[in-house]
This record gives C-alpha cells, structure tokens and sequence, in this order.
C-alpha cells in the first residue's frame, strides 16, 4: 500500500477565520483612533482691543514660537520702544502680556469766533466729538458735530471747523393799507421789532390790525409771526328778541368788539351771554336766544352731588340718633320696671314672714 505524497491543502476556513480577526482588530482599534492625541502646539493666541498681531502669523503654533504684536489703528504704544510679545510655553500655554497701546489724541480746538466748542467726553481722543454752538444772536454755518476719527496713519478731525455768523433779517413784508416802523432800513439786528399799524380809512369805516402787530427778528431772515392785515371789520348790530344789550353799545362793532346780552323778566337765556366781532365780521359765538319758559341746561344749576350726599348723611345721623335714644328709653323703662316689681315681690316676702313669725305654734 503506497502513502499519498500530495500536499494537503488548508480548509478554506482558516483564511476566513484569519480575515475575520483582522477585521475585528481594525474595528477595536479605531476607537482609539479618534481620541485625543497629544500635541505640543498651543491653542490660538488671545485677542486685544488696541493690539493685533503683526504680519500673517501661522495657524498652529509649537513650544517655542514667538508672536510679535503691534498697536491698531487709531492706537499708540504707551510705552514707546516696548516689546509686545507673546510666547508658546511648553506646558502649552501663552506668556502673559497685557493692553500695551493706548489711544491717539486729535490736536486741541479753539473756540470760533462768536462762538464755542464743547468736547462730548471732556477729551480730545481718538473716537470723541467736538460739539459747535454760537452765542446769542449769531447762527452757524458749518458742520455742528465733528469727529476725532483715522486720518492716514494718524488720527484728525472729520470736518474743517464752523463759522458763527450774525443774525440779520431783510425787511418784513409791506401790507395793504398799513406800514411798520422803521421801514426805510434795510437790514434788522436779532431781536429787533418792527410795530405794524393801519392807515386812517377813506371809507366811512374804520381798518381793522388782523394778527400780531409786534414781529421781531429772531433768526436768520426770520422773522416771528406772519405779517397782519389792515382790513374793514364790521358786525351787523346784534338784536336779540326778548333780550336786551347791558354792555358794549354802539352804533358800530369793529373787530374785537364785545357784546354782553340779558333777557327780559320771565325769559331764559339760551347760548352764551358774551360774543365778540371775529375777523370774518361774524359774532363769535353765534347771538343766544331768550326763551320764555323753563331755563336752559346751561343756564340751570345743577345739582350738587356733593351737598346732596352730605344732607343724606345728616339725615341717616338724626335717624340713628333717635334711635338709639328710644333704644336706650326702652332699656330704662324696663329695667325700672324689674327693679320696682322685684321690690314688690321682696315686700310681700317680708309681710308673709312677719305673719308666720306672729302665729304660735300648736
């Protein structure tokens, strides 16, 4: 019998199981993949206000590396010379370093003429505002605000400073059948005033001054109110029919002319007692009417809620007074009549005893 010299071949499960470990070696070794490694770089360097990093600094940093920082814009060292540096530790941390620039200052303004500024903050650095205002009597002309802001690589003021001008008014406006003083000037100062007037009328009636008569120069060309009217006013004669005129007679009613009205015994007087002649030559308010009867709401007083309830309240004391004096009779009456009837009852009491007492005993 002949032995088989052939080689045996593997099972095919070997090769499977060999594969199948491997597979379960990468599975338990990816966990420890995504951990954590350890590194020598540190973390990204602090920020400043008024510093920043000089030039394109790199995106990791190992023990060691070195960032030199400069002052921003608008800022200044504080201590000129100095050294502003930051360093990469080995326990992976940066080296202290604090603000080391401070801000510019603009240069110093001077009042304009007429005039001042007032600096917001009481300073003159980089990020303050000049305020402009002018004295009385003067307007500006120029930008009011002005900023300490980057000019360059330096810092200035945003605007060229204003100018305060004296306040002067043209003449006012001339009106129809009138005039004002002073008209054959033509410039007026800041709180000057002009007086309008009417002229005497050619007519059988009078003008009438419609709105201010005074204006006064209050700023630039400016001037306080619009000019009057000088115009013909005249309300017809006010006839109201059971009632009577007891103040402001006249054959005429110009502008502003007041009436006071009163009606006759045994009418009411509906509407107000008072109108005046309006611009429109109208009585302002319309004429009231006498009524003969009962009194207008108007006219009737009302009652007062305040004397109604205060007599409601004398008249719920009275009551409770009298009440409680006839509670109070009752309570005397009836004890006086306890007390008398137990009187009585002692006094029968005494005589029966005294009888017994007197009869003898068998």
């Amino acid at each position: 019998m002949k032995a088989s010299c052939a080689p045996r071949k593997a099972p095919p499960r070997c090769s499977e199981r060999l594969a199948s470990g491997r597979f379960v070696g990468v599975l338990l070794l990816a966990p420890l993949l995504l951990l954590p490694t350890s590194s020598d770089a540190c973390d990204d360097p602090p920020r400043f206000v008024t510093m920043k990093p000089k030039g394109d600094p790199p995106s990791n940093y190992s023990s060691g590396d070195r960032i030199l920082y400069e002052c921003r814009l608008g800022f200044q060292p504080v201590t000129p010379g100095q050294v502003l540096a930051l360093v990469c530790q080995e326990n992976k941390t940066w080296s202290s370093l604090q603000e080391g620039c401070k801000r510019k200052q603009c240069s110093n303004l001077a009042d304009p003429i007429n005039g001042q500024v007032i600096f917001v903050n009481g300073s003159t650095e980089y990020g303050s505002q000049a305020h402009y205002v002018c004295n009385q009597g003067y307007y500006l002309i120029g930008t009011s605000i002005s900023h300490c802001d980057i000019s360059g690589n330096g810092v200035g003021w945003s605007d060229y400073p204003p100018t305060c001008e004296k306040i002067l008014c043209k003449p006012p406006e001339e009106i129809p059948n009138g005039k004002y003083t002073n008209s054959h000037k033509d410039v007026f100062e800041y709180n000057e005033v002009v007086t309008y007037s009417c002229d005497p009328s050619n007519g059988p009636d009078e003008y009438s001054l419609i709105g201010e008569s005074r204006l006064t120069c209050v700023g630039n060309d400016e001037w306080s109110s619009q000019p009057p009217q000088c115009k013909v006013v005249k309300c017809e004669h006010p006839a109201v029919e059971n009632g009577m005129i007891v103040s402001g007679f006249g054959q005429k009613h110009y502008y502003k002319a007041t009436v006071v009205f009163k009606c006759n015994d045994g009418f009411n007087l509906h509407g107000d007692s008072i109108v005046v002649c309006g611009e429109n030559s109208t009585w302002e308010p319309e004429l009231p009417k006498c009524v003969q009867g009962h009194p207008s709401p108007t006219d009737a007083t009302p009652p007062n809620d305040a004397e109604g309830l205060g007599a409601g309240f004398i008249v719920l004391i009275v009551v409770a007074l009298l009440v409680g004096i006839g509670l109070l009779l009752c309570l005397y009456f009836c004890l006086c009549r306890r007390k008398k009837k137990g009187k009585a009852e002692c006094s029968a009491s005494y005589s029966t005893y005294q009888d017994r007492a007197a009869t003898p005993t068998e």
